[in-house]
């Protein structure tokens, strides 16, 4: 068969002598819709290909009601976990013809609730985010307009949207248990934004693994306000001048693990000789530091990319209000190295 030059809707539809109106249908997924039959669809997409037709996503998007544009709403980019999820949640709506919006919250609702304005603005398909804290008003507004959503690492137990991320509670037991295996009882918690999900389960998380092996919780030993560097720094020093030391701290991200790093070497202490440390969420470069650091390992290449299949699922549903809503809390995993000192054989 011969290809036509001119590779378009108008010389594809008059070399299979059918519409412009069938083919464009046909190519654009609306075949069932419009009573075109298996065979025509075949037919019509096989030629397509073979003219290597490209469809015009502007187009397409006017005929769907589509943008073709996700948002996507994170409280901090310069966290390499965000930063991979985004990553992933980009590669994957790249691969399906998607373009994404990124805002950046930097841990503000105010930030948020602008970002989400904005997007609804732009017209996008759907959102997938990161809520801030407790404030779910604007993703109640936005869910009546009928825009999709997906929550990611951070959950309202009250709001009805969809959400995947980790086992955050009984990942930090886990690694609070293990301190605990190697004779550790005087151990720091070094929080992130206390109102935020995400925190209160890992906090709880280590909380019941102490009452569990009948270690008294002290909330004095709690400490610190956001997932970054310098509230690490200054949590640490903290936890240092206290009179009762304490012998391990549990950094609740990679990040305040970071700025614990820092304030431990400034403090002339070692680890783990003088003070172990774990933190929540592997990173590439925990195992490159001077002193590799056992940590708590989140999926999110595959947070990223069930988000996006799910936001998929949501765009594509006529009425994605009355779709029963998953919950997916992925496993996490215990990852040892050298920063924990098994006090049993001191």
């Amino acid at each position: 068969m011969r290809k036509p030059t001119d590779s378009t809707l108008v010389s594809i539809s008059k070399h299979l002598n059918l519409s412009v109106s069938t083919v464009s249908r046909a190519l654009s997924g609306q075949s069932k819709k419009y009573r075109i039959s298996d065979k025509t669809t075949k037919l019509i997409l096989e030629t397509a290909r073979k003219f290597n037709y490209r469809p015009n996503q502007l187009a397409r998007g006017l005929i769907l009601k589509r943008t073709n544009t996700v948002g996507i709403i994170i409280p901090d980019i310069t966290n390499p976990f965000f930063a991979n999820i985004v990553r992933w949640i980009e590669r994957a709506a790249r691969d399906n013809g998607v373009s994404i919006l990124i805002s950046d919250s930097n841990d503000q609702t105010s930030v948020e609730q602008t970002s989400l304005k904005e997007f609804i603005g732009r017209k996008i398909d759907g959102l997938i985010i990161s809520p801030v804290g407790q404030e779910q008003s604007h993703l109640r507004e936005a869910k009546e307009k009928q825009i999709p959503i997906v929550l990611i690492d951070r959950n309202f137990s009250n709001l009805d949207l969809p959400y995947v991320g980790s086992e955050n509670f009984q990942g930090t037991k886990s690694a609070i248990e293990y301190l605990i295996k190697n004779g550790h009882q005087k151990i720091g918690f070094i929080q992130g934004l206390p109102e935020s999900s995400v925190n209160m389960d890992r906090v709880n998380g280590y909380r019941d693994a102490l009452e569990e092996h009948h270690i008294p919780f002290d909330p004095e030993l709690v400490v610190g306000n956001d997932f970054g560097v310098e509230n690490g720094y200054t949590g640490t020093k903290l936890l240092l001048s206290k009179e009762e030391k304490v012998t391990a701290i549990f950094a609740a991200s990679n990040l305040i693990a970071l700025g614990t790093i820092k304030a431990i070497n400034e403090s002339g202490l070692h680890i783990p000789r003088d003070i172990s440390l774990i933190a929540y969420d592997e990173q590439f470069f925990c195992e490159y530091l001077s002193i590799p650091l056992t940590t708590v390992s989140q999926q999110s290449k595959e947070i990223g990319y069930i988000a996006y299949q799910l936001l998929t699922d949501l765009i594509k549903s006529e009425d994605s209000n009355n779709k029963p809503f998953k919950k997916i809390e992925l496993p996490t995993k215990l990852i040892l190295r050298n920063s924990v000192k098994d006090l049993n054989s001191s």
